[in-house]
């Protein structure tokens, strides 16, 4: 079975200039682009949003990364937008992962 996880990233602004604390007033997070993960090797959704978040999530004062959607692949794909040029985009973009081939 192969999933999709799709992630989020947040960076904060405040942390390049200041302390980028909340309490401090300096926080100033705006939301990033993020990826998409292919992932084989699974059998359950779970399992794939736990391997992704263990491979790419970050929660640090400065950046976060974190998965946001998870779907199968099929439908994922039929998903796609019709535009053969932005599909192919997408397609080729996403990260294929797998724990198979995690050293």
């Amino acid at each position: 079975m192969k999933y999709v996880v799709t992630t989020q990233c947040l960076e904060n602004y405040g942390a390049h200039c200041e302390d980028g604390k909340f309490n401090s007033g300096n926080a100033y997070w705006k939301m990033k682009g993020g990826a998409d993960y292919i992932v084989s090797g699974l059998e359950r959704v779970q399992d794939a949003a736990a391997f992704v978040a263990a491979l790419c999530m970050q929660n640090n004062l400065s950046f976060k990364e974190f998965p946001v959607r998870f779907t199968e692949y099929d439908k994922w794909e039929a998903d796609l937008p019709n535009d053969k040029g932005y599909r192919d985009y997408i397609l080729s973009t996403a990260k294929r992962v797998s724990p198979e081939e995690v050293l």
